[in-house]
């Protein structure tokens, strides 16, 4: 849903706004509101940043985060998960996970929501690889398809059950196949 202000906003003004639930993004001067995620988007989600945590977590080597706002290029965006390596962690002095991502992740995830348009989302992922993103996929759950972006390269559509899913090479130890993906949508 597209929020048109009567006046024009400003990034630093859309910041100061009150988060939303489902989360707002800030894009080309528009506040466009998320579609609030349904079962297979929580299920692919949920599994998902378990899947990626159990490889890369342990060994500090990155970190997935749901629903993270970042903001860069004078864009705020939420994708649904968003990895950053372990040393583009934003840090508070004590060492913790700050609260401002003001980054690219180095790994944007989207999940196609039933009401949601590819293109706008597609969009979001290219803007990241714009900046220091390695890698983008788009999981459209109804077609039971993986777009994978990576920066300077065509974009590869993964849909054969036994095609293992490329992951950016810091998570390299990560091996899931489509089967693998859409399979958590039957447990």
């Amino acid at each position: 849903m597209v929020q048109t202000p009567s006046k024009s906003i400003t990034l630093a003004e859309f910041l100061k706004l009150p988060e939303t639930k489902p989360a707002s993004e800030y894009i080309d001067g528009k506040i466009i509101q998320k579609p609030m995620p349904q079962g297979e988007h929580s299920t692919i989600q949920g599994e998902m940043i378990i899947a990626i945590n159990a490889v890369v977590k342990p060994l500090k080597i990155a970190r997935a985060f749901p629903e993270l706002r970042c903001t860069f290029g004078g864009r705020s965006i939420v994708p649904d998960i968003a990895v950053f390596s372990w040393e583009r962690i934003p840090r508070k002095e004590n060492g913790g996970v700050a609260n401002l991502f003001l980054a690219a992740p180095d790994w944007t995830i989207e999940i196609l929501s039933p009401d949601q348009r590819q293109t706008k989302v597609t969009k979001n992922i290219l803007h990241c690889l714009n900046y220091e993103t390695q890698m983008g996929w788009l999981i459209d759950p109804e077609e039971q398809a993986v777009f994978v972006f990576t920066r300077n390269q065509q974009p590869v559509v993964l849909d054969e059950l036994e095609a293992l899913l490329p992951v950016p090479e810091f998570a390299n130890e990560l091996r899931l196949t489509v089967k693998d993906l859409f399979g958590w949508l039957l447990e």
